[in-house]
Formats: structure tokens, C-alpha cells, sequence
């Protein structure tokens, strides 16, 4: 095994680790968020199961884990391939490593506006109700729930997923 397919291993583990961090956090306080965001639909005077009706969560059910956990499990095993020498390891890396690269700049991007994506799901809706809701405020509310070390964890994750991954396909293409 050569060097830089170690480096690659290396990266693309820590990658799995940050694809889980959320997902953890979210199970230990999405409930919480939960608690926060119905609090806040209640203080706007808005019914507590917009949250519900319209997919909304904080927790880690659904989508929030498997996929993830699945990216994850599937970085793990290039890192796998990449260490033990197997010959599918680089070439699977450039390729699955690439797209885990670009789909984090799409959940980073949803991040960001999240707030417009809710408030123009919320008017697809064509609930009149949907329509008064704060959205800011509300996701503000779930957001506190969260502890305070959240943002930084998430960015974080970010900056090892994009760093983690670049370094992978980087020197994955250099033992080419």
C-alpha cells in the first residue's frame, strides 16, 4: 500500500465521521427543536401542525439519517478499498468522492436558504395561513434549541467534508 492511497483512506474516514455527526446530534436535541419551533408557531398564532403537514423536522427520522448514514457507510468502504490496495479503490474514489463533494455544496446551499425554500413551500401550499407565518422566526426558535456549539460543528463538518473529499479525489489522482 503506497502512501497517498493511506492519505486518501485517512481523509475519506474522517468524511464518514463528519457525514455522522449531524444525524447524532440531531437524535440527542431535535426533539427540543421540535418543542421550540411549535412554541413559536403557537406564539405567531399559527397552528402547531404545520411542522407535521408539511415534512418539517429537527429530529433524525426519515431522510436526516439514512442518508447521511448511507454516505457514510459508502465513504467507509472506499476508505476501505483505498487502504487495503484494492484496485476498484481509486477509481471508485474519484468518482463517488467527486459527487459527495458537489451534494455537500448542495446541502450547504440549503442550508443557506432555507428560510426561502420553507416560506415558498409554504406558498405552494396555498394555505392563506402558511402565508403569515415568520418563517425566520421559526427556525430561529429550532435553532436555539440546539446548543450553542451547533453552527460550529456545522461548519465544521462542512469544512472537513469539502476538504476531506478534495484531498481524496487530489492525491487519488496523483497515484494515477
Amino acid at each position: 500500500m503506497n502512501a497517498l492511497a493511506t492519505v486518501a483512506a485517512g481523509s475519506q474516514l474522517l468524511v464518514a465521521a463528519a457525514f455522522v455527526s449531524i444525524p447524532v446530534l440531531r437524535a440527542r436535541v431535535g426533539d427540543r427543536a421540535k418543542v421550540a419551533a411549535k412554541a413559536e408557531l403557537r406564539r405567531q398564532g399559527a397552528r402547531d401542525t404545520v411542522l407535521e403537514e408539511n415534512g418539517m423536522r429537527f429530529d433524525a427520522s426519515g431522510h436526516e439519517t439514512w442518508a447521511p448514514v448511507s454516505i457514510a457507510a459508502l465513504v467507509a468502504v472506499l476508505a476501505g478499498l483505498n487502504f487495503f490496495g484494492n484496485s476498484w479503490g481509486p477509481l471508485l474514489t474519484w468518482i463517488f468522492q467527486s459527487l459527495v463533494l458537489l451534494g455537500n455544496g448542495v446541502i450547504l446551499y440549503s442550508q443557506l436558504t432555507a428560510a426561502q425554500s420553507v416560506r415558498a413551500a409554504f406558498e405552494r401550499k396555498g394555505d392563506p395561513s402558511l402565508k403569515l407565518i415568520d418563517v425566520p422566526a421559526l427556525l430561529k426558535a429550532a435553532e436555539d434549541a440546539f446548543p450553542a456549539w451547533t453552527r460550529v460543528l456545522q461548519n465544521v463538518r462542512h469544512t472537513v467534508v469539502f476538504a476531506g473529499s478534495a484531498l481524496a479525489v487530489a492525491v487519488t489522482a496523483l497515484a494515477a
